[in-house]
């Protein structure tokens, strides 16, 4: 049994989903945020019902899609714990299993890309994220990086796997997609029969430019990807988006709500409005619903239900990511459709709370407790 193998040829990153053929339970690693559609594509595909979304690590050069496919295909998330990404429902320590069926996947603290970094060995298979390439390594020269922790990580960990491991990287830049963990110990040009001290001369000499969008990737993914690029509290924000008639903050929403001019559709589900709040003249429209968080078999009838056809229609979820697609749709179905940046309880903060940075309520727009 084979891992599915997934490409993002913007940063070459490769993304794998796991499943058990009997209770089609899911894993994937390293989701890439553009290629979200395509991953939601291949578990319908497949008839998978996605369960965990595993990080290898934070990443510097894409942005992970984890908490999209948290809201959007009710996965948890799951990061190294030592890789700072707080967002992460679970943080996973060295040794730890995470079952999905009958299947289950182990975590191998792997350091030296990063502090925090693991792989993870899934039956005869290991998934080395940045740790261990086809015939090279991760770089070391940023985001707490240490060649020696490396060269333990190499040479005492992944190399005393039995030499049968298949090898799936985190990257490829030659057109490769797996070796083993026998060839990387036999042929590896920055590890194989090298002293530590030649490998850290080796990388110490590599003087490789920073990844393109580290300055945006990395804080991004401290942050299950989750996105931060809305505007400041208060500010009034319109923009355009792939796919629907635009984003646009809460405060505008509210806006056009109150003049008349559009109708606001609460995809959240009636639990999550009853639990934690709604807005009065919101009309409920679930993307998916409790229990199991399935689609609404009945969303495109309720939202064209909403109001009038000549309205423009407010999409408001929890964080805007639910939102995104229910407007994507909205738009299929011939309507003006919007995103309401951040959502009702906004991103989370640094102790992965919500509602102290952005969204709807933390903005003090109109809502009231069920």
């Amino acid at each position: 049994m084979k891992p599915i193998q997934l490409f993002d040829t913007a940063s070459s990153t490769f993304t794998y989903i796991l499943f058990d053929a009997a209770s089609r339970e899911a894993v994937i690693i390293d989701p890439v945020d553009d290629q979200v559609q395509r991953d939601l594509e291949v578990l319908r595909e497949y008839g998978l019902k996605l369960i965990w979304a595993l990080e290898t690590h934070a990443h510097a050069d894409h942005i992970t899609s984890a908490g999209q496919l948290a809201e959007l295909a009710g996965a948890k998330t799951t990061a190294p714990a030592g890789c700072g990404i707080t967002t992460a429902s679970v943080q996973l320590a060295d040794g730890e299993v995470l079952r999905f069926g009958a299947e289950q996947i182990r975590a191998l603290h792997t350091p030296g890309h990063t502090a925090g970094s693991m792989s993870f060995v899934w039956r005869d298979h290991v998934f080395t994220g940045d740790t261990l390439l086809i015939d090279g390594c991760g770089r070391t020269d940023f985001q707490s990086g240490s060649s020696a922790a490396l060269f333990h990580s190499l040479t005492e960990v992944l190399f005393k796997l039995p030499d049968d491991t298949t090898v799936w990287p985190g990257h490829d830049y030659q057109g490769l997609t797996q070796s083993s963990i026998g060839q990387e110990k036999a042929t590896n040009a920055r590890v194989a029969g090298k002293t530590q001290a030649e490998f850290v001369a080796i990388m110490d000499a590599l003087n490789l430019p920073p990844p393109k969008r580290i300055q945006e990737a990395v804080p991004a993914n401290l942050q299950s990807g989750l996105r931060h690029d809305a505007p400041v509290a208060h500010e009034l924000v319109q923009r355009q988006a792939d796919g629907y008639a635009g984003d646009v903050s809460a405060t505008l929403a509210y806006q056009w709500f109150e003049a008349g001019e559009a109708v606001l559709v609460d995809v959240r589900t009636d639990a999550e409005r009853a639990w934690v709040g709604f807005v009065p003249g919101a009309v409920p429209v679930a993307w998916k619903q409790w229990p199991g968080m399935d689609m609404n078999p009945e969303f495109d009838n309720q939202v064209l239900a909403a109001g009038p056809a000549d309205k423009k229609v407010l999409f408001l979820c929890r964080s805007g990511v639910r939102s995104v697609a229910a407007a994507k749709r909205a738009t299929e179905l011939g309507l003006q459709a919007y995103n309401i940046l951040e959502g009702f309880e906004g991103d989370p903060d640094t102790n992965a709370q919500r509602n102290r940075r952005g969204g709807w309520r933390f903005n003090g727009l109109p809502w009231r407790q069920g």
